[in-house]
């Protein structure tokens, strides 16, 4: 098949499943109140996994991270931005290299959350717009670290901007992000112009890199539309020193399409009309998004990358509330 999911996010044509629940108003766009307000759904969310050591989500308390605390753990290698009075100066001679010692500590660990509201994100065929729930996802991310005691900033991206909001611990800066995320959603519109900015994932992904060069939690939140070799490089370069969660938001229509009717794509000026009764056309857009959701979850077992799956034909709180309960985090020694 020749098109991509954001060309379906440009559907004017779209034919919904018979028993369809036709999208409420306030699933096309949301505010900085809506967002707001998802302080208190986040407060019992359980981020935490229930042994200390193996926290991934961590609080000012003892955890996985390493630091100037009192028990030694390791040696590693420097990296711009380590205090130099880590540096273990013996080794460093002997090696030609600058090595640096590590120990336990309690401490927090800056957030940066990561949200997609390019063109591809405007779509849903029941309950929300992907790039409402990408939004909703985002806010209680956030409100959930910031109330753990973390610092949390984010770089919210469209098709042809980065915003960037440095981490801060306060209330205000949660703030600050949710008026990000909904200034850059209510732009979104169904008569923009085809212009897409294909690269603006890796774009944004460089960005992250270049603020997270050790011991960030990195949220990324998208539904990874136009992701290729470079997308999977940044992420395993982000994972090598951070915690890095991956969240997909996806729309089932492509998993559960109707027997009739036509949906109408677009990859720009192109346009097709697609016969959905058709068993052709069914096989290969049900292959498309199969194997396209394969390569997605693939980076799971190659990169250590926990990838969540949410929904935007379902709450938001509930999924994430269900989805991280049942994750097992994979303790990862830097």
């Amino acid at each position: 098949m020749g098109f991509s999911l954001s060309a379906l996010g440009r559907s004017k044509g779209l034919v919904k499943p018979r028993n369809a629940v036709p999208a409420p108003a306030k699933g096309v766009y949301t505010t900085v109140d809506e967002l707001v307000a998802l302080e208190a759904a986040a407060r019992d969310f359980n981020f935490l996994r229930k042994q200390p050591v193996n926290r991934l989500l961590a609080g000012r308390h003892a955890s996985n991270m390493r630091g100037r605390g009192l028990s030694f753990e390791e040696l590693r290698d420097y990296l711009p931005g380590d205090d130099v009075r880590t540096i273990d100066w013996r080794v460093t001679a002997r090696t030609g290299k600058p090595f640096v010692r590590v120990y336990d500590e309690e401490k927090d660990r800056p957030a940066l959350i990561v949200v997609d509201q390019r063109m591809n994100m405007f779509f849903g065929s029941r309950l929300m717009m992907k790039s409402v729930s990408a939004a909703e996802t985002a806010a209680l991310c956030a409100w959930r670290v910031m109330n753990l005691g973390d610092r949390v900033g984010g770089l919210v991206f469209n098709d042809t901007r980065i915003d960037e909001l440095r981490p801060h611990r306060s209330r205000a800066a949660v703030i600050q992000l949710a008026g990000a995320i909904a200034g850059q959603n209510a732009e979104l519109r169904a008569d923009l112009s085809d212009h897409r900015g294909s690269g603006q994932l890796d774009l944004a992904l460089e960005a992250v890199a270049n603020v997270a060069r050790h011991d960030h939690l990195v949220i990324v939140i998208s539904d990874f539309e136009g992701h290729g070799p470079r997308t999977r490089d940044l992420l395993l370069r982000l994972t090598i020193s951070n915690d890095v969660i991956a969240v997909l938001v996806y729309d089932p229509f492509m998993l559960d399409l109707p027997e009739t009717g036509q949906i109408v794509v677009s990859g720009g000026s192109m346009q097709a009309e697609l016969p959905l009764g058709h068993g052709k056309v069914r096989g290969g857009v049900a292959d498309f998004a199969r194997k396209r959701g394969e390569e997605l979850m693939a980076w799971q077992q190659e990169l250590g990358l926990p990838m969540l799956l949410v929904s935007a034909a379902e709450a938001t709180a509930p999924q994430l509330r269900r989805t991280l309960g049942q994750l097992a985090w994979r303790q990862r020694r830097r």
